[in-house]
């Protein structure tokens, strides 16, 4: 979470919500120094009262990969069985949570968000950035022959075993690109995709991220050749909202 002191506790509720069907949940929310309001406050008056959330100050982040891997980290150690990650401010939108509890439920290993596959959607975003991620995913799975449908997208669930191989084997981007390396990872387990739709406007791509992009896929081509890639033998299946 980064500047969203308005939507904050309006969001985690919304999360926490539809995660009444659990009996142990714990919502962990990552503030770093990129956030210069009041969201680490209102997050801490928050969990004052509603104990199943975490906020997660981490001023030691460099970038927004070190975000996501400290909420990450936080949850194996919490030692919860599955992990979602979502993005705050609703650009993610917590009612389409249950689509991933139900594939979750049937055995798969991952369940990724897709905005292209049928059913999913995006609006408010630039035409720019709907090229880079649709011209992505395109280009990962010409170069690299994944199945997904959408490489880029953030909102995603993890069985625990699955986090924590990622994290042994790790995550050397260090830009938006961090999400098709986890991708491309994960594709040795049992995948599976679900329509999301994502709203609002994301920030301006800047042109380091998108360099360093090409970079890591020049890297994972790279593994792939020498085979050092997961065996892309699994393609990614589509479940029904």
């Amino acid at each position: 979470m980064a500047n969203e002191a308005d939507s904050a506790v309006r969001f985690i509720e919304a999360v926490l919500q539809q995660c009444e069907r659990f009996s142990r949940v714990t919502f962990f929310a990552v503030v770093d120094t990129v956030s210069a309001d009041a969201t680490l406050d209102e997050l801490r008056r928050l969990a004052k009262r509603e104990p199943r959330l975490r906020p997660l100050w981490a001023p030691e982040n460099r970038c927004v990969v070190d975000a996501y891997v400290a909420g990450y980290r936080a949850a194996l150690g919490a030692g919860c069985d599955w992990i979602l990650e979502i993005d705050a401010g609703f650009s993610h939108q917590p009612e389409e949570m249950p689509r991933f509890f139900e594939a979750m439920s049937q055995g798969y290993d991952c369940v990724f968000g897709s905005r292209f596959c049928d059913g999913g959607g995006m609006s408010g975003e630039s035409r720019i950035r709907y090229i880079v991620s649709k011209g992505g995913t395109i280009l990962t799975r010409v170069l690299l022959g994944s199945r997904l449908s959408d490489m880029t997208s953030g909102y995603e669930m993890f069985t625990r075993p699955v986090l924590e191989y990622v994290l042994e084997r790790g995550i050397r981007s260090r830009a938006h690109f961090f999400q098709t390396e986890i991708k491309m990872y994960c594709h040795i387990f049992n995948i599976a995709e679900v329509p999301i739709h994502y709203t609002l406007p994301s920030p301006r791509l800047r042109r380091g991220a998108i360099l360093e992009a090409f970079y890591q896929l020049g890297r994972l081509i790279v593994l792939r050749l020498k085979g050092d890639l997961p065996n892309l033998r699994r393609e990614g299946r589509r479940v029904s909202a």
